[in-house]
């Protein structure tokens, strides 16, 4: 399929490349593997974190290194606040979750990003409770107000943990705050997991979302595992996931994987672009014929 006929794009999930690289290698070496963006990571580390605060100088060299390298970023994943969840107990700790989000809406404003995946936590260090979970969802709401001043996308992801691991749950709090900026960016492989818990079906799981879905997690899963299994090696349908996503409208999708010290990175996540465009290409060719 030419380029220019292609109803979606793929990305690649920033910490699939070596964290030694710089900005300029990582965007380059996206770009070398096929990719049509990259999704940044603000995660709960003080190195990722420290991104929220960068310089206009530092935001005006990202850009231009974007415009060079022709590949930019267009997704942000802030899994923030797994340690500063918004739902705590603690005052200062949602205060803090809620400054986070503010300055990830900035940043993602800055850098031309269109899409934030929020972490499905109410709070992830402690147990959930019925005031975690109004305390989420009264700053929910306030992060859907905030989102809407910024004009950017808030999705959710379906996590490994019960309080939000379908599509369905992320539902309830869409539905909840009914806000054209608040959906639902669901990780495949861990509603692949959540079904085998549940018995429940993945495909009807995406079904659930219909018309909320906003983007795709393309990652790898084996039961009761979440984390850096390569693609093709774990349980997950992508041939029936991507199927489906595409049915319900979808066309940002990002292959989640990790570098975990391979010295053949790049042709491992070249490899796995041209598997997932290839799986997309079929999916997207076989829906146009529908009539």
């Amino acid at each position: 399929m030419d380029i220019s006929e292609r109803q979606y794009k793929i990305g690649l999930y920033e910490k699939a490349l070596p964290k030694d690289l710089s900005w300029a290698e990582k965007l380059a070496a996206a770009r070398t593997a096929g990719y049509d963006f990259l999704e940044i990571s603000i995660d709960e580390t003080d190195e990722k974190l420290a991104r929220l605060d960068w310089l206009p100088s530092e935001r005006a060299e990202m850009n231009r290194l974007m415009a060079d390298s022709g590949l930019p970023l267009r997704s942000m994943c802030l899994s923030a606040h797994r340690r500063f969840p918004i739902g705590s107990p603690d005052e200062t700790i949602r205060n803090q979750g809620m400054t986070i989000m503010a300055k990830a809406l900035q940043l993602a404003d800055d850098l031309g990003i269109r899409i934030i995946q929020l972490a499905g936590y109410d709070v992830y260090y402690e147990e959930s409770t019925d005031l975690s979970r109004k305390q989420f969802s009264e700053n929910l709401r306030r992060a859907a107000r905030m989102a809407a001043g910024a004009g950017i996308l808030l999705g959710f992801e379906t996590m490994e943990t019960p309080f939000m691991n379908t599509v369905a749950k992320a539902m309830s709090f869409v539905r909840m705050v009914d806000s054209p900026y608040l959906h639902v960016y669901p990780d495949i492989g861990n509603i692949t997991n959540a079904a085998l818990d549940s018995g429940e079906d993945v495909l009807e799981d995406l079904e659930s979302g219909r018309g909320r879905l906003i983007a795709l997690h393309l990652k790898e899963t084996r039961p009761g595992h979440f984390r850096e299994i390569p693609l093709g090696e774990g349980h997950v349908d992508f041939d029936a996931a991507i199927a489906k996503a595409v049915q319900l409208g979808v066309g940002r999708y990002v292959v989640e994987c990790w570098h975990t010290g391979s010295e053949n990175w790049l042709e491992e996540v070249t490899q796995t672009c041209r598997l997932m465009r290839g799986k997309l290409d079929l999916s997207f060719s076989i829906n146009d014929q529908m009539p």
